[in-house]
């Protein structure tokens, strides 16, 4: 088989490996499509050598086929389409409250174990979650990161009717306001690139640039001065921060989907003020995966548009330097049988 390594200094290789039975509560996957998340660039540059043990097979958003069953599994069978939710909490402690998938020595796989970016890939089966048979493999990989999005919609309260303002229009914050949308909420991009306010209207999305528009006047005339019910802070940076407490109108919840590495200023005044809430939100849990291959297999929103390009395994190198060069692409996924 072929599988790809991330060997540090903005390197990643394609090379031969043996093909390996899964062991007794495992399961081999033929890997369909992998995609490539912000988590895989900042491992590319090199900001996660720390923690990742080089050289290793990135990628945690995939879908794929069973193609082998270790002794003991007895839920899945060859042939069964299939996602990943690669959160390894086997190490959950009581202190963890049950709330195993942010648990205190939870294990991201595809980081901090080997991952999907590969031909034949093994993991647990207590990750997989099954697929409807007709469900497009290409737009299953988009299950991971979307699943990210219905988390932070569910986390949020948010209600049919209500008014939400995402800030920053990404891939994930694309997800999250077609969720949002989906369920009835009216909601607004806030994006300061001008192809992603452009590719959020071709999604029927409602965007603009806060550079050119002021935002807290645009969302003021939207609500009748009421502003928004819910904010999520994607983008992470500091204008973000500064305004999403002013987007926020009374008893406003904001959601912090954005990883802030570094402490930053916030107005705390308004969270008084205006009897605010902050929510933070980290990953997702089985209900959301659930959720987020329900939307998928429906297809009804546009998950296609969310697909910048499609390439295959051996140009690994190449997909990497490309998106760097590229920043107004949303997703790219990997065509793992595709060398």
């Amino acid at each position: 088989m072929k599988a790809t390594l991330y060997k540090g200094d903005k390197t990643l290789s394609l090379i031969d490996k043996n093909i390996e039975d899964p062991k007794k509560d495992e399961v081999r996957i033929r890997v369909a499509y992998a995609g490539v998340c912000g988590t895989d660039m900042h491992i590319y540059h090199g900001m996660m050598d720390s923690r990742v043990n080089i050289p290793l097979t990135i990628g945690h958003e995939m879908s794929g086929i069973i193609d082998a069953i270790g002794n003991n599994i007895t839920d899945y069978k060859i042939g069964d389409k299939v996602v990943v939710r690669p959160l390894d909490d086997r190490l959950a402690k009581p202190s963890d409250k049950g709330f195993n998938h942010i648990c205190e020595d939870l294990k991201f796989i595809g980081i901090d174990s080997p991952g999907a970016m590969q031909q034949y890939w093994n993991v647990p089966a207590f990750t997989l979650h099954k697929l409807p048979e007709t469900t497009d493999l290409k737009l299953a990989a988009l299950v991971e990161p979307l699943s990210v999005a219905t988390h932070d919609v569910r986390m949020s309260g948010l209600q049919p009717g209500e008014f939400a303002v995402v800030l920053g229009g990404g891939p994930i914050g694309m997800l999250i306001a077609l969720v949002a949308k989906e369920m009835g909420a009216n909601v607004l991009i806030s994006e300061v690139n001008e192809s992603r306010v452009t590719k959020a209207k071709e999604m029927g999305l409602e965007a603009i640039n806060p550079v050119t528009t002021d935002l807290v006047t645009y969302v003021k005339e939207k609500t009748e001065g009421r502003l928004a019910d819910v904010v999520f802070e994607v983008a992470g940076v500091q204008a973000t921060l500064d305004i999403m407490t002013e987007v926020a109108g009374i008893r406003g919840r904001i959601v912090m989907v954005a990883i802030h590495g570094q402490s930053k200023p916030v107005n705390l005044f308004k969270f008084f003020w205006k009897e605010l809430k902050l929510i933070g939100a980290r990953v997702y849990e089985r209900e959301d995966y659930e959720k987020s291959i329900q939307l998928i297999d429906e297809n009804n929103l546009p998950f296609s548009e969310m697909i910048t390009s499609v390439q295959s395994l051996s140009k690994i190198q190449e997909v990497f330097e490309g998106i760097d060069e590229n920043p107004n692409g949303m997703k790219t996924l990997i065509d793992c049988q595709s060398v």
